[in-house]
């Protein structure tokens, strides 16, 4: 039985006075599908420690003076997972973090850049633009990784220059766009494990992956066989359908005892679908906390296997035992 997915927790860093993360804040107040159980900062005077404390948000400080970089950031992971927080928002966090810290949370952290990336990544932003004599310019949620306002936009707001702005009138302007912006970007990252086109993409791209696979609608819904025109299918996705509530993969089994003994041992994420199981076809859920994509992967491999043609699964056989002997 899939319940209504809780909402996500999330860890702000902050160094200043904090007002991106009170427009997260107060979004989470008012619907947003993540709630904000800590703010920290390297700046135990940071005007938004005060505000946060006052809307009875947990808080962290700790100064990075005096501390190598890997010290404070290792103190300041320390206190994000002993929070909970399943994502970390960098808002106005003036600090750049350690390439260990960053792949830590390797696709949990985001941070918010005041310009229409891959544009004028670093500082000054405003001033670079101006000078660049562009007509709008804007900001950018982005990914955190390695490299510095590198990571995959997320989403963005545009912001037209106008006549006789300076860096100081068009970073207000810029900030208000920003207050509107990462609310929003950040609720629908975190929400994406219920959202069925981002769950059909990663369905998507693991089985198209496999050799000679295609995508072919199958009563009406999205299906993955062989190819040519007597490819069998080995996938099916199915977005709630007959009234289920689970948005899943469905993969082949050996069997009804297989596919009995999957149910009765985790409920959770195996199911019998609806006409389907009737051949051996499992559901498997993906609009669950903490999906394991490498489960499902094993699961479109495996049901792949039990349709391809041998002349497939023998030059699969050899490429993994050529690569498992490297």
């Amino acid at each position: 039985m899939i319940t209504e997915q809780p909402r996500a927790k999330v860890a702000v860093l902050i160094s200043g006075a904090g007002s991106n993360m009170a427009a997260l804040l107060y979004a989470s107040q008012v619907g947003a599908p993540y709630e904000i159980v800590l703010v920290a900062s390297n700046d135990p005077h940071a005007g938004g420690l005060s505000l946060a404390e006052s809307e009875g948000i947990p808080t962290f400080a700790l100064s990075h003076k005096g501390l190598k970089r890997a010290e404070h950031d290792a103190a300041m992971d320390a206190a994000i997972r002993k929070s909970g927080a399943q994502y970390v928002a960098l808002a106005g966090y003036m600090r750049v973090l350690s390439d260990e810290m960053v792949q830590r949370w390797e696709g949990r952290m985001l941070n918010i850049h005041p310009s229409l990336l891959p544009k004028y990544k670093g500082l000054d932003p405003h001033a670079r633009a101006l000078e660049a004599g562009d007509e709008m310019v804007g900001a950018s949620v982005h990914l955190v990784t390695t490299e510095l306002d590198g990571g995959e936009v997320l989403g963005q707001a545009q912001v037209a220059v106008m006549g006789g702005d300076t860096p100081e009138t068009l970073a207000h302007r810029v900030k208000l766009a920003e207050h509107q912006l990462y609310p929003r970007v950040l609720g629908d990252y975190v929400s994406r494990g219920n959202d069925p086109e981002y769950l059909l993409g990663r369905v998507r791209a693991l089985a198209l992956a496999l050799p000679e696979a295609e995508e072919q609608a199958s009563h009406g819904s999205p299906a993955f066989k062989i190819a040519g025109k007597s490819g069998k299918f080995f996938a099916h996705f199915a977005d709630r359908h007959h009234g289920a509530e689970q948005i899943a993969v469905l993969a082949k089994t050996s069997g009804q005892d297989e596919l009995a003994d999957l149910v009765e041992r985790d409920p959770e994420v195996f199911f019998r679908p609806a006409y389907y199981h009737a051949s051996g076809w499992v559901g498997i859920a993906l609009n669950r906390p903490d999906c394991d994509w490498d489960q499902v992967e094993h699961w479109l491999e495996r049901s792949w296997r039990s349709v391809a043609p041998k002349r497939l699964t023998k030059l699969m056989d050899a490429a993994e035992e050529f690569q498992g002997g490297i």
